[in-house]
């Protein structure tokens, strides 16, 4: 995979030459230049420092760990901070991406090679024509696949709370553990998705001369999908709080459900469980010591308890 490319009066010259040579590159004012750092080494770290001239508040922000999403202004480039995401086995998976965005260079510093940027690439081919607008057109193509992947994310995340909504009516739903494991990966997500759209409602200010008009409808666009995440991580937010209350509704409905068939059962048993004890008197009563006293408590025990059946079906109690 290219970590490098050369953008000359919007168009691709050159691209995998070594980052070291960056520099020179940026020398020619007609040049755009972007390459990649992942997980940087120490000579790396100096390029930006010594040759780049980047601030050193932004290349500390750049090394540690855990920045929330924002843009930083300095006098001479901005930085940002972004997190790629993916959603696996129930978890969101974040990568920290720290942007350096100067007059005709952007600098990525990813953190591991869990992001990759190959469909950055396969974005920024797409659409040739748009090469001219510099700096902005390749900072559009990583935040348009950054914001890409938090709603393709999300689009997921949704999937599966519906799914476990609809196992509540289950015969054993047992969805406590999963619901918090579904809250937990949706507080991740609005974690690093949600401001974004602060940030790119900081990049649309015409203060930083970034986005000209040709690039202008592509970052509103990628800011509605920003706004439309932002949106379902909302209403994903009340389905998962309501979902463990559902679930409890259910089963106390399931439970009064039980008990009134297990009462109506026990009435049931009850009718001859009386009839019997009564003829079980070791005392004389109709039809003691009598064939027809035996036929007439049986068939009582029978006809009663037809009819208590009957009643309790009509009622919906069996």
């Amino acid at each position: 995979m290219s970590r490098t490319r050369l953008y000359r009066n919007g168009e691709l010259v050159d691209h995998g030459f070594p980052v070291a040579a960056a520099a020179r590159h940026l020398q020619d004012p007609s040049a755009v230049v972007w390459f990649d750092l992942c997980a940087p080494s120490q000579e790396e770290i100096g390029l930006l420092r010594d040759d780049l001239g980047l601030h050193e508040l932004a290349i500390e922000d750049a090394f540690s760990e855990r920045q929330r999403p924002k843009v930083d202004r300095y006098p001479t480039h901005l930085f940002l901070s972004v997190y790629a995401v993916r959603y696996e086995e129930h978890e969101i998976k974040t990568t920290e991406i720290d942007i350096f965005v100067t007059a005709n260079a952007l600098v990525t510093v990813r953190e591991s090679e869990d992001y990759q940027l190959t469909s950055v690439q396969r974005r920024w081919d797409s659409a040739p024509t748009l090469a001219k607008s510099g700096v902005g057109f390749l900072l559009h193509g990583l935040l348009d696949d950054v914001v890409d992947g938090h709603y393709t994310a999300a689009q997921q995340l949704d999937d599966d709370i519906e799914a476990l909504e609809d196992r509540i009516y289950d015969e054993k739903p047992h969805v406590g553990r999963k619901a918090l494991q579904l809250r937990r990966a949706l507080v991740q997500l609005r974690r690093v998705a949600l401001p974004m759209r602060e940030v790119l409602g900081s990049l649309l200010h015409r203060e930083h001369e970034l986005v000209d008009d040709v690039m202008m409808p592509y970052y509103l666009d990628i800011k509605d999908h920003t706004l439309f995440t932002a949106e379902l991580t909302e209403s994903m937010r009340e389905l998962v709080t309501n979902l463990r209350e559902a679930e409890v509704a259910v089963q106390g409905n399931r439970l009064n459900s039980i008990m009134k068939k297990v009462t109506s059962w026990a009435a049931i048993i009850a009718v001859p469980t009386a009839i019997s004890g009564y003829y079980g008197m070791n005392v004389p009563y109709p039809g003691f010591e009598q064939r027809w006293g035996f036929w007439a408590s049986t068939l009582g025990i029978f006809v009663l308890s037809y009819v208590l059946y009957v009643m309790f079906k009509r009622r919906d109690w069996l």
